[in-house]
């Protein structure tokens, strides 16, 4: 790739929220943007938001992994590589004690947050394993989560320290082809899962009290400054929230 050829990221459930937001950062400073998702339409409304030639529309369930090796065949046909991989895409279920929560809700959060970044990691490392100059960066979506649990939340807990082992592995897979790996967690952004944060939240003492909540701009400028770093340089963690959410402490 020529200094001067545009860069091309791929980001996972785009359609809203902070996919949208890092569409727009990563867009602002230089990319093409590939938006996936299950919805066209709703990417497309997002497409809208840009200029013809700033992002590409493609749909997924990342879930599915011949859907999945699908969209990577279409990518690689259309583009030739991949630059940046932004692993979003995820979901949660309602609130439940472990004893109580169905196992389909289980497979539910695990087959989108996990098995689906698994699977569009997979696809990417294998393109840009082979494509010239060889390398590229991926960015998982964790979450405050990745670090400590909120009451009743074992799936979407489970999910999100998966997703830093699988991070980890990556990053150090990934060294001998100059794939950096790196994962940002976040915590109460102005998002539809977020703003749940404002009606309260359920603390670990059992009290159920309202959180502060930050622009999901932040967001999108973190993961703009990740995927923006220099070869040779990798962004392992970086954890962005509101500053007075009640993480740091004991509860």
């Amino acid at each position: 790739m020529s200094s001067n050829e545009q860069k091309i990221a791929l980001i996972t459930g785009a359609g809203s929220g902070i996919g949208l937001s890092a569409a727009k950062s990563l867009v602002a400073s230089g990319f093409k943007v590939i938006l996936t998702g299950r919805n066209r339409d709703k990417l497309e409304k997002v497409a809208a938001q840009f200029a013809p030639e700033q992002t590409h529309v493609l749909t997924v369930d990342v879930a599915d992994p011949r859907s999945v090796a699908a969209l990577f065949a279409s990518v690689e046909e259309t583009f030739g590589r991949l630059d940046v991989l932004f692993n979003n895409a995820g979901t949660n279920v309602a609130d439940q004690p472990i004893e109580d929560q169905p196992f389909e809700d289980w497979l539910t959060v695990i087959n989108t947050n996990l098995n689906g970044a698994y699977l569009c990691t997979q696809a990417a490392v294998r393109l840009m394993k082979q494509q010239t100059p060889m390398g590229g960066r991926i960015i998982n979506n964790g979450s405050i989560s990745a670090h400590s649990p909120r009451p009743n939340s074992a799936p979407y807990t489970a999910s999100k320290h998966a997703i830093t082992g699988l991070t980890k592995s990556t990053a150090l897979d990934g060294r001998k082809y100059n794939i950096a790996c790196g994962q940002i967690d976040v915590g109460n952004a102005a998002t539809d899962m977020g703003n749940k944060a404002l009606a309260g939240r359920m603390q670990a003492n059992g009290e159920t009290a309202e959180e502060p909540i930050m622009p999901v701009e932040r967001v999108g400028e973190a993961v703009a400054f990740m995927a923006n770093q220099p070869d040779g340089t990798n962004i392992l963690s970086l954890t962005v929230m509101a500053t007075a959410m009640p993480l740091v402490g004991r509860g």
